[in-house]
């Protein structure tokens, strides 16, 4: 047993933790929810991570983003998080990739061997085509839903994309999902808090097809608990496999 995870398997036992360190977990988005989710996965013990996201760091991203520091700014998200996972667990397996995912090369971007796939992305025609990939190919997928433009840190709940309430992002994944015959009964984290107006559509940054998106205001802590939340929640169903989503 590694010194580092000493506490951890004194919580779930030696063989739980095992068992983690042969699960792989591909994290899509390493913005304010991705790369808290990262964080947990890898102190988990999570023995193999792909990382994917396309966009590098800026200054608006330090009020909320794990990757986020005056010294890492303009480097690429997913090479800085994987640096500072492979400093948690040097053992660490890490595919990392640049990419921006959508419809035609998300396929491509999914390893045979992911057992989980946490879908942290902003744009929600790129949500809808990871996460129709991954019902086609029978991978368990989780989708973190709207944290701008929110405060409370209780309003998060854990249900299905088919049951959310009042989560305006919800409403447009399953408007996508339902064009790409897609299930939307699957496991989403989301806020009933009622968001704050953001600003005027902008572009995507890096998004080949100029795509826009709402660019709302956000606090330091709600991105974070929505990673974590995404986390502890996979972790859960590894941990107790009767454990079902709330709906």
């Amino acid at each position: 047993m590694s010194a580092g995870f000493e506490r951890t398997e004194r919580l779930i036992g030696a063989e739980s933790l095992a068992q983690l360190q042969q699960r792989h977990v591909l994290i899509a988005g390493l913005g304010g929810v991705g790369g808290f989710a990262a964080e947990a996965m890898t102190r988990a013990g999570v023995g193999r991570l792909t990382l994917i996201d396309h966009d590098a760091v800026s200054p608006s991203n330090l009020n909320r983003q794990l990757a986020a520091l005056h010294s890492s700014l303009h480097q690429p998200k997913a090479e800085v998080i994987a640096a500072r996972m492979r400093d948690i667990n040097p053992a660490i397996a890490l595919t990392v990739s640049t990419t921006f995912v959508q419809a035609d090369n998300v396929d491509t971007l999914l390893p045979d061997t992911v057992d989980y796939v946490l879908d942290c992305i902003d744009s929600i025609a790129c949500k809808a085509a990871l996460v129709a990939a991954c019902q086609a190919r029978q991978i368990p997928v989780i989708s973190s839903l709207g944290a701008g433009g929110r405060l409370d840190p209780l309003a998060l709940r854990q249900g299905t994309l088919a049951r959310t309430e009042g989560c305006a992002l919800a409403r447009m994944l399953r408007k996508q999902l339902r064009r790409l015959g897609a299930d939307l009964d699957y496991p989403v984290i989301y806020s009933t808090e009622t968001a704050r107006k953001g600003s005027a559509h902008s572009p995507i940054e890096g998004d080949p097809q100029g795509r826009m998106r709402a660019i709302n205001g956000t606090i330091s802590y709600l991105p974070a608990l929505f990673g974590f939340t995404l986390a502890g929640v996979v972790l859960q169903t590894w941990l107790h496999p009767t454990t079902t989503p709330r709906r």
